[in-house]
């Protein structure tokens, strides 16, 4: 009886964590399912660079997947639609609105403050360093390609290669339920929606309190020393992840719970979300091997579009880690912007909806 008392917080666990994948994916879905057909037409419209660049973050915003938004990307280059050029402001935008759904998730600490301070930081240091790595490499893509130069040396040597596909294992299970449970909303989008907040944010409750009461003694320990002990760890483990799920809104998302519950820092995150933006990078470029195996000019075009959103990552890594003061700089943007929401929790909102829908809306509507 003591056995299964002392598994019995597992199970919850991993019931927990069931329910929270599957909120996430009913989510996401429901907003492809309301957006999808947007951002594809969005994506195939633009030629400039700078409009470009905010078509990223509203199309993968809408259908909550960076994956989806840079994988189409590749697809409509590869299929001649769009120009390289064309193509990576939108790749270094997705990797922005990605990020929307760990703020969506960090919501559901809203009612318990302390939690909520936590879990906003947690969330949008991911948000900090989209955005100040775009400041950085977006000017200088534009001046000197820093991006698609090297991607398009390298795309002629891989174009030969060819793709293959990856089991998520999180995919393998969540996805037949969350198929039914779409089925059964007979694919309604809002309906879908709603589902998937309600189970989100139950599972996210239960998911802090599980995870507060493992975390206590040698769990906890085993966490800060092997996952989170050292930034390289936390970086290799946050890549390894987010290539297992193939999605990095799953993987920074999962952390959120984390921070908000006190069991880890924003600083001891801050290199595993790094690695989830490296990890999440392989499904295009997956998808992209496969589609340059011909080896005509569009395939190897897409290719190069595929390695330039690696590039982009990895410069992202190079430029923050190994310096303390500029690591320090997103982190500390998080932490007051955890601070100022726990002041008046309709900054939370406004800032999810601005940064994420109204500005970007803006800049195309008004650059059209």
């Amino acid at each position: 009886m003591s056995d299964l008392r002392r598994f019995l917080p597992f199970v919850s666990l991993a019931v927990a964590l069931f329910g929270f994948f599957l909120g996430l994916d009913l989510l996401g879905s429901s907003f492809k399912l309301m957006g999808k057909g947007v951002a594809a037409t969005l994506i195939e419209t633009t030629a400039n660079p700078f409009v470009g660049l905010f078509i990223g973050i509203l199309a993968t915003s809408l259908v909550q997947s960076s994956s989806t938004v840079t994988s189409l990307t590749v697809s409509v280059v590869a299929g001649g639609g769009l120009t390289v050029a064309g193509a990576i402001p939108i790749v270094m935008g997705a990797n922005i609105g990605t990020s929307v759904t760990n703020t969506i998730v960090s919501l559901g600490h809203v009612t318990r403050k302390d939690e909520f301070r936590r879990a906003m930081a947690g969330a949008t240091v991911h948000d900090f360093f989209n955005l100040l790595t775009v400041l950085i490499i977006f000017p200088l893509e534009l001046l000197f390609g820093v991006l698609s130069r090297p991607a398009a040396l390298l795309s002629t040597g891989f174009s030969d290669i060819g793709g293959t596909n990856l089991l998520s294992p999180v995919n393998a299970v969540v996805k037949p339920v969350a198929k039914w449970v779409i089925e059964l909303m007979q694919s309604n989008g809002t309906l879908v929606l709603l589902v998937g907040l309600v189970l989100l944010f139950v599972a996210l409750r239960f998911l802090v309190i599980n995870l507060k009461s493992i975390s206590l003694g040698k769990s906890e320990a085993l966490i800060h020393k092997y996952l989170f002990g050292s930034a390289p760890a936390a970086l290799l483990f946050g890549t390894i992840v987010t290539v297992m799920v193939q999605s990095s809104s799953i993987t920074t998302s999962v952390i959120v719970p984390l921070v908000g519950a006190g069991i880890v820092s924003v600083a001891q995150i801050f290199p595993f979300v790094l690695g989830a933006n490296i990890g999440t990078t392989i499904t295009a470029l997956l998808a992209a091997l496969a589609l340059s195996g011909s080896g005509d000019v569009a395939g190897v075009a897409a290719l190069q579009v595929a390695l330039a959103h690696l590039f982009f990552n990895a410069y992202g890594v190079g430029i923050f880690m190994p310096f303390k003061p500029l690591r320090e700089v997103p982190i500390r943007m998080a932490l007051w912007l955890g601070d100022l929401v726990v002041k008046n929790r309709i900054y939370a909102l406004l800032y999810l909806l601005i940064v994420f829908f109204i500005v970007p809306i803006f800049v195309i509507v008004l650059t059209s």
